[in-house]
């Protein structure tokens, strides 16, 4: 098996957005499927990125982001899946994990060839990285109940855009393994 790092996408969130409350549902159902991928990389040894939005907060860093993110209304939501102390943590500013970031530089320097997507939302950021990740010779694995969506159709839709157009491997979090 190829080295794979776990991706957990903009999961650092205050939840003080527009789509927040059609949002929040959806994470807590994702939330068992992200703590059990963690732990399966962590126990692994596998590399554990965290590539998180700043939210427009151009001097903030990763501490900043993730002591807002507990400070919100959803700390409950944060708390069980927030960094460890080895994880590595990218920022970044647009839908992307990719777009203007240093997480292709990481990723070559960690040797890691798969990427497990997981986080927030299925139908923006995950498919649009999943999406950069593919045209970037990354084999991608999304598993569904790791991903957190706005709208369930549109989600269903871009889950089966990432398996058809991207090759990405959909599958659930118990079909999911760490090459440790």
């Amino acid at each position: 098996m190829p080295p794979t790092a776990l991706i957990v996408i903009d999961m650092l969130n205050t939840y003080e957005h527009e789509d927040a409350e059609a949002l929040v549902p959806s994470v807590r159902e994702a939330l068992p499927g992200i703590r059990q991928l963690l732990e399966h990389a962590r126990a692994s040894a596998s590399p554990v990125v965290y590539v998180n939005d700043n939210f427009g907060e151009w001097r903030s860093h990763h501490g900043e982001i993730l002591d807002a993110a507990l400070a919100g209304r959803h700390r409950s939501l944060v708390e069980p899946v927030a960094p460890d102390k080895n994880s590595l943590f990218v920022v970044k500013a647009r839908h992307s994990i990719f777009f203007e970031t240093p997480l292709a530089y990481l990723l070559g320097q960690l040797e890691a060839e798969r990427l497990v997507l997981c986080g927030q939302v299925t139908e923006q950021c995950v498919l649009y990285s999943a999406l950069d990740a593919h045209i970037r010779h990354f084999d991608v694995v999304v598993p569904e109940d790791a991903v957190a969506h706005i709208d369930a159709d549109l989600a269903g839709a871009a889950l089966q855009m990432m398996s058809r157009n991207m090759s990405a491997d959909v599958c659930t979090v118990e079909d999911v393994e760490f090459d440790g």
